[in-house]
């Protein structure tokens, strides 16, 4: 029997190859072919062979559905919302974020919480059991008879013990450094992450246990393995903000279980992770009202936020205009600059333009498009906006304001924090007539809204 040769898979997408490239065709990703060695169970080649039975299916009407199927609180309520009510018997849930961004401080905390009634497990590949307990002792974790903490790097042992059904949570932390003994490549790699994931659901899947798993990320800021692990789990929660300072943002880009239009707001503090329950003031809170300066009425999810937008224009001395922008895509700005060059009688074109989003939010909301060009319009004409309003609408290449998904929910957030007004599409209008001031285009926005 011929010997089996190894093959070169991309730790991107998972496509094999027989010899190692610089590029991987399927996915274009450079340099991420790894060799990885044959994998052999009890001497043969590991080649799935055909051993199947007929399967007697079910009619829909008659299936049951399993009634010990139920919600496991986090003791956080924000994040319960995210997870659709809380976590799920027999559900794999999925967090990943940079690192240093609270990962492993708030699963301590929803350990900690669900320990008080339920047995809890807790290994860390990357961490010691004592390096755990300090963190444990700082978020007032480590006196619980509930909470059991390992270290191991090994998948099969960790399964096994998830397998006895003893545990009703267990926390996988992290993916990245887990490995099975039957494969022979390195922790992290495509094999690996796969084949750790499948032994690890079928063990929460078979025993009703809840499972969390840690997930790294690229520098890119996507989940660091093969897109099938996404899709492997239940729920897949992203952590995003600035690790240094600033809100952290805990979403679900994926849940089986509920809706991914919510999001939960934190602040990190010495005692561990904290919910903000209101954002908006807290954003607002030491606000200057200047030129340059105006209140975005946004969403996260659903959830509405009021957040400053900052713009700063001054000469440039370079040949070049120099554009920046924090927490906004700088490709929008771009386009956005453009648009008022052409609608409008700003000239920009020897301008440096700097843009902020204040309190590290990162805004993909496209209702932020007005916000940013009364910014920017503010700051070059040295005009401000009116005391007491907000402004939200997105616009298009032609100037005109278009409709912003939600419009209630951001006027009513407004009027909350005590704004007396809303420059927003018309079509936001219809059901706050008094408060929302509609802008037909870009022109009419600036020359009616922004005064010396």
């Amino acid at each position: 029997m011929p010997k089996a040769k190894s093959k070169f898979v991309c730790q991107n997408c998972g496509a094999s190859y027989p010899k190692w490239a610089g590029r991987c065709e399927n996915c274009d990703a450079w340099n991420t072919l790894l060799e990885v060695a044959p994998t052999e169970v009890g001497g043969k080649s590991a080649v799935a062979r055909s051993s199947g039975q007929p399967i007697r299916a079910e009619r829909i009407a008659d299936v049951k559905i399993d009634t010990v199927s139920r919600r496991i609180d986090t003791g956080i309520p924000d994040l319960n919302n995210v997870l659709g009510g809380g976590l799920m018997t027999g559900g794999v849930t999925l967090i990943a974020g940079q690192p240093g961004i609270g990962k492993s401080t708030i699963l301590m905390q929803i350990a900690s919480f669900i320990a008080k009634g339920k047995k809890v497990l807790y290994a860390s590949g990357e961490e010691s059991a004592s390096q755990v307990k300090l963190r444990a002792e700082r978020l007032g974790a480590s006196a619980s008879d509930n909470l059991y903490l390992t270290s191991t790097t090994s998948a099969d042992d960790v399964a096994a013990t998830i397998g006895t059904g003893e545990y009703d949570v267990a926390i996988v932390d992290s993916m990245q450094t887990m490995s099975m003994a039957e494969i022979s490549s390195a922790p992290g790699t495509v094999s690996q992450i796969t084949n750790c994931a499948n032994i690890l659901i079928r063990a929460a899947k078979s025993t009703d246990t809840s499972v969390i798993l840690v997930g790294h990320i690229t520098k890119n800021g996507a989940i660091a393995g093969p897109k099938v692990l996404e899709h492997l789990v239940d729920v897949v929660l992203s952590f995003e903000g600035d690790r240094y300072g600033g809100f952290k943002m805990l979403r679900a880009v994926k849940n089986r279980y509920g809706s991914t239009s919510e999001v939960a707001i934190f602040d990190m503090t010495d005692h561990g992770l904290e919910v903000v329950q209101n954002p908006s003031a807290a954003l607002l809170a030491e606000r200057s009202d200047t030129d340059g300066s105006i209140v975005l009425a946004t969403l996260e999810g659903n959830r509405p936020l009021l957040v400053e937008v900052q713009a700063l224009v001054n000469k440039t001395q370079f040949g070049y205009p120099k554009r920046a922008a924090s927490g906004f895509s700088l490709e929008r700005l771009t386009l956005l600059i453009a648009v008022l060059e052409r609608r409008t009688k700003l000239n920009l074109s020897d301008k440096d333009i700097f843009i902020n989003v204040v309190g590290g939010l990162k805004l993909n909301d496209r209702a932020s498009d007005l916000a940013i060009c009364m910014a920017i319009a503010s700051a070059a004409a040295e005009r401000k906006l009116r005391e007491g309003g907000v402004v939200f609408g997105e616009v298009g290449l032609g100037g005109e304001i278009r409709s912003a998904s939600l419009p209630d929910r951001r006027v009513n957030e407004a009027k909350k924090l005590g704004f007396t007004y809303a420059v927003a599409p018309r079509s936001a209008a219809r059901n706050n007539k008094g408060f929302v001031i509609p802008a037909t285009d870009l022109r009419d926005a600036l020359n009616q809204h922004l005064t010396k």
